[in-house]
């Protein structure tokens, strides 16, 4: 049995970590994989074959964090093997990040470690009422050290201080007031509530999506410069002139939807919210 699924239907891809005996512990299996996966998707999301990810996983846990046997190793690792380690997390925390469709992350219960850092890089998280969020590294004289930047962007500077040293657990309706969660649900309504959001995620522009997606990251970065403004006004420029925006504004005009949001979620996903 593979430790993650990866699996496609009508715009959507679905990555799943499926360790549910270990509640999705990740050691450097899993990371490997879920690299593979990002780097499959990477051409199918620039050809339009996929325009949404959802980050999920089995069982009761979104994930506990670091796997126990996985961490029984790295005791015997020097500092460049855990340099090399720690470079293939980065790399996968970068790469989620910087996926160019719209990124939803399912948490249905536990998000320890460095799943907090897999929620952060994605764009939207809903989670069930169930779910607990927890920056648990400082227990075990370790810090969240590789998923510090997506983190305390989520949170801002004041909340990182407090969670990453205290490891205080995070309750979901403390994770939404923070901004770790963008909305939460009960937990029988998690998957209607997912659906809901790819519906509403599938009736924008891919192109428009792609091109704001990577115009935030250099807003975020450089908000005020002039770089940035010549920027801005060459993506919408662009856009307003491409295929997809003279279709989009043809769809508005003749109060029509636009070609690209005529095809809705498939019957599974469907069958999931009845």
């Amino acid at each position: 049995m593979t430790n993650s699924t990866l699996t496609m239907d009508a715009g959507v891809a679905r990555l799943t970590l499926n360790r549910p005996d270990v509640h999705n512990a990740f050691d450097d299996q899993l990371i490997a994989e879920l690299n593979a996966h990002l780097d499959k998707l990477q051409p199918l999301i620039k050809s339009g074959e996929v325009r949404v990810v959802v980050l999920g996983s089995e069982g009761n846990s979104f994930s506990a964090g670091a796997d126990l046997n996985w961490m029984k190793r790295m005791v015997d690792y020097d500092v460049d093997d855990n340099l090399a380690d720690s470079r293939k997390l980065a790399t996968l925390m970068h790469s989620l990040d910087t996926l160019p469709c719209p990124t939803l992350c399912r948490v249905q219960g536990a998000a320890f470690g460095g799943a907090v850092g897999l929620a952060t890089c994605c764009d939207i998280v809903i989670a069930s009422d169930k779910a607990r969020f927890c920056l648990s590294e400082v227990k075990i004289g370790l810090s969240p050290a590789v998923i510090s930047p997506y983190v305390q962007r989520a949170l801002g500077a004041r909340q990182m201080r407090r969670y990453a040293l205290s490891a205080e657990v995070i309750d979901a309706s403390t994770a939404l007031s923070l901004g770790l969660a963008h909305q939460v649900v009960e937990h029988s309504a998690l998957d209607s509530a997912v659906d809901a959001m790819l519906e509403t995620l599938l009736a924008g522009s891919p192109q428009a999506q792609q091109a704001t997606k990577t115009l935030l990251q250099t807003v975020s970065q450089s908000p005020d410069s002039d770089a940035t403004r010549e920027q801005t006004c060459q993506v919408i420029a662009k856009l307003r002139v491409s295929e997809e925006g003279q279709e989009g504004l043809a769809g508005f005009f003749e109060k029509r939807r636009p070609a690209w949001a005529e095809t809705p979620l498939s019957g599974n996903a469907k069958e999931r919210r009845s």
